[in-house]
């Protein structure tokens, strides 16, 4: 009973998501339509990707820390994203985002964000593959760090410039091209089914590292695996459209809320379908109804950051 309720489930999500991309796409539709669907559906792509390497990325990161309130956020690599950006506008100006090619700053940001998440790794795994909470912390006082750094640089920015800059530091699929889509895709995909691999593996896992070891877990080698995958997934979408910090906390727990099961795979399905609902119906509420006055990242991350309260308070009051 409990696999065909998930199967049902499981396919109302995706009727949904199919639902929310179809009224993005064709309603309205007038003037020139072949434009219209090619930059609707370039939109789409990109949030799709996104949606799904974000869900992905946290339904996995969630397994391996044993943790349904933490986010691959915590590491920090927003915080890398956002000061990079700044440091472009700080030195060259604002028209340097303007100028610099769309696909070098994607591949320069996709670098720095994976370096500095492979630098952590390396330097905190050295002696103990599964020094988990000490990871968690220092990625908590590095983006401390970034964060301050990149404020205390976006003080010194002339206004103007700022005003340049502040688009950047905003999800946004306005901004995302074709090639954008090639790059991200082309980075993401194969990561996601290199991922898969280990999907029963996490299933193991999510019992906890002990359980996990007994039931022949190579624990330590499939950790800093899976951590990588989570590192260029995190990367390469915030890379794309930029940071949307709460994106996938909603949509794991939402999943996990949905389907009474234990495995990764159903639950992996479930926050890509629910992600790429929310970041398409943002997009249309912000288009359709908001004329564009509000970013897409400030109604994921509100709607998200309400969520992460209730589940906070929840998991007091359970204490």
């Amino acid at each position: 009973m409990k696999h065909k309720r998930n199967l049902i489930i499981l396919g109302i999500l995706l009727l949904l998501a199919l639902t929310v991309v179809g009224l993005y796409l064709f309603v309205p539709l007038r003037g020139n339509i072949q434009y219209i669907l090619r930059l609707r559906t370039h939109k789409v792509l990109a949030m799709a990707l996104t949606g799904t390497a974000i869900a992905y990325a946290t339904v996995v990161f969630q397994t391996i820390t044993n943790n349904r309130i933490l986010t691959p956020s915590i590491i920090g690599m927003d915080s890398v994203y956002q000061l990079f950006q700044t440091i472009m506008v700080f030195f060259w100006g604002s028209t340097a985002l303007q100028f610099v090619d769309q696909q070098i700053n994607f591949l320069i940001t996709v670098t720095l964000m994976i370096g500095f998440a492979l630098l952590l790794y390396q330097v905190l795994f050295r002696k103990d593959g599964t020094n988990l909470h000490f990871l968690l912390l220092m990625g908590i006082v590095m983006g401390t760090l970034f964060g301050s750094l990149t404020t205390f640089l976006q003080v010194l920015i002339d206004p103007n410039e700022y005003a340049g800059l502040q688009s950047r530091l905003f999800a946004s699929v306005s901004r995302v091209n074709t090639n954008l889509l090639f790059l991200g895709g082309g980075l993401m995909i194969p990561v996601m089914l290199y991922g898969l691999r280990y999907v029963r593996t996490l299933d193991a896992i999510a019992l906890g590292r002990d359980h996990a070891i007994n039931l022949g877990v190579d624990y330590g080698p499939v950790l800093r695996r899976m951590l990588i995958v989570v590192a260029v997934l995190m990367a390469a979408a915030t890379a794309l459209v930029g940071p949307i910090t709460f994106l996938g906390l909603l949509v794991a727990n939402i999943s996990y809320h949905l389907l009474d099961t234990y495995r990764r795979g159903p639950l992996i399905a479930a926050a890509v379908a629910v992600g790429v609902v929310f970041l398409v119906g943002a997009q249309l509420i912000m288009e359709r109804v908001l004329a564009y006055s509000t970013p897409v990242s400030v109604i994921v991350n509100f709607i998200g950051g309400m969520y992460f309260l209730y589940l906070v308070l929840k998991e007091r009051t359970a204490w």
